[in-house]
């Protein structure tokens, strides 16, 4: 499928340049994948070629996308990976020749997959690498299970993103425990999944839109890569506007998607924002997007904006795409700001402390050398003798050391120590080990 072409002219009409079209492809990888394939389809998006990949022969003839690739023959049979992942990797390693060849000429992959399963959550670390390794601007869009599917398919899933992680330019996950909160109850199933295919649908063709519409301000693919490339996670969102408050509409629900219920532009240092109208948009308008969509970013963040005028829009009608990455959670990793924090004190400034140490302030050092313990100096070990009650006294007597003796026969084991700088005073709820002892934590609160 071609995309537009711009040819560059002179003065009499002769051709001085004509720049190779930017080519985009969605691959959906495995059940999951292909289902939201199939819906993007539907929606009848321009300018992007589709692609399925699966180990199942059967669902892939359920597929409407004009390029269809059977992997793994040899390892599955064509009978599916039977929700193991380790297969889905086996056969897109199989298949890898035949997965280049359909890549080849891409500028940008999406690779789409439903986490948890056999076939998606294998193979789609292989074709994002594969893309990844061709050049192409690699984005991944995957979902996470239900509650109801249980911790395996979970950890399954959690596993196989943390591969894809690895391999992709930028990566949005959508959590399907979500939809429950965001969708009717009575609304079918069907329905669910296609609010969460949206989010990918939206963000390829906002990102086409980008690519193919000239604009009065014109953000072209140059900008898309130099906001998504190498940036870890990502917010991609795209919101719709209509009427006298259309820009702030578009705006504040391109920046809150509730699926994304993790992930928000808070801290993000690379913003590209696009604005598609019939052309009426007003200065006034795009400042007040820019406002709403930048307030939480980061101070020094790069902002790419755009202007596209796209006439099938009516009058009234607003859209704005927005791609944000380079957050500080990415960014930041804790080594860096426990660095951070070491260099402050060096500079004099005592008031602050990492991690390791507001936790071990509030909950004690924990040492995992095993402690001897005296059990005998807790008073619950402890009976008052009685000339009545000799015999009875005698056997409590042992209590404590044969706890001792049954203490010492067990493998080590954590135990906490109160940290430095306790007094006697009952400042804050503490162990009943600690309190008893009369141990307590003064903090200056100043």
């Amino acid at each position: 499928m071609s995309l537009m072409e711009h040819s560059v002219v002179d003065n009499e009409g002769k051709t001085l340049l004509t720049p190779n079209p930017t080519k985009i492809k969605v691959v959906g990888c495995g059940g999951g994948g292909s289902n939201a394939v199939n819906r993007m389809i539907d929606a009848k998006i321009p300018n992007v070629d589709f692609i399925v990949i699966n180990t199942d022969l059967q669902a892939l003839n359920y597929s409407r996308a004009e390029t269809k690739v059977a992997i793994g023959q040899k390892v599955t049979g064509g009978l599916g990976a039977g929700a193991n992942p380790d297969i889905g990797e086996q056969a897109a390693e199989e298949d890898k020749e035949n997965i280049k060849n359909i890549l080849a000429g891409a500028n940008m992959v999406f690779v789409t997959a439903g986490m948890g399963g056999g076939t998606g959550t294998g193979s789609a670390p292989v074709v994002a690498r594969i893309a990844h390794e061709m050049g192409a601007l690699t984005v991944g869009v995957v979902t996470t299970p239900f509650d109801f599917e249980g911790s395996i398919r979970m950890n399954v899933a959690k596993a196989g993103i943390e591969k894809l992680h690895k391999e992709v330019d930028s990566l949005i996950v959508i959590p399907n425990q979500q939809l429950i909160k965001v969708i009717d109850k009575k609304a079918p199933i069907t329905q669910a999944f296609r609010v969460a295919d949206d989010v990918l649908r939206h963000g390829v063709e906002g990102i086409s839109r980008i690519i193919t519409m000239p604009g009065e301000v014109n953000t072209d693919f140059a900008d898309v890569t130099a906001a998504m490339k190498g940036q870890g996670d990502a917010l991609l969102g795209v919101g719709i506007g209509k009427g006298e408050n259309r820009a702030v509409d578009a705006a504040t629900s391109a920046i809150n998607n509730p699926l994304l219920e993790d992930m928000n532009i808070d801290g993000a240092k690379n913003i590209l924002i696009n604005v598609s109208s019939c052309g009426n948009v007003s200065l006034s308008e795009t400042e007040e997007m820019a406002k709403i969509i930048t307030a939480s970013a980061d101070p020094n963040s790069r902002v790419f904006w755009g202007n596209v005028v796209d006439p099938t829009m009516g009058e009234d009608d607003l859209s704005v795409t927005v791609i944000a990455t380079g957050f500080n959670q990415i960014s930041t990793p804790a080594s860096v700001k426990a660095a951070g924090v070491e260099e402050s004190k060096k500079n004099g400034n005592d008031n602050l402390m990492d991690c390791d140490e507001f936790d071990s302030l509030m909950h004690g050092s924990v040492n995992h050398q095993r402690k001897e313990i005296s059990f005998e100096q807790y008073g619950v070990f402890e009976r008052s003798s009685s000339n009545e009650d000799s015999e009875e006294s005698a056997e409590a007597g042992t209590l404590g050391k044969d706890l001792a003796a049954s203490y010492s026969a067990r493998p080590s084991r954590m135990s906490i120590e109160p940290p430095e700088g306790f007094s006697a005073s009952d400042d804050l709820s503490q162990p009943a080990c600690w309190r008893n002892r009369g141990l307590s934590r003064e903090i200056n609160l100043r």
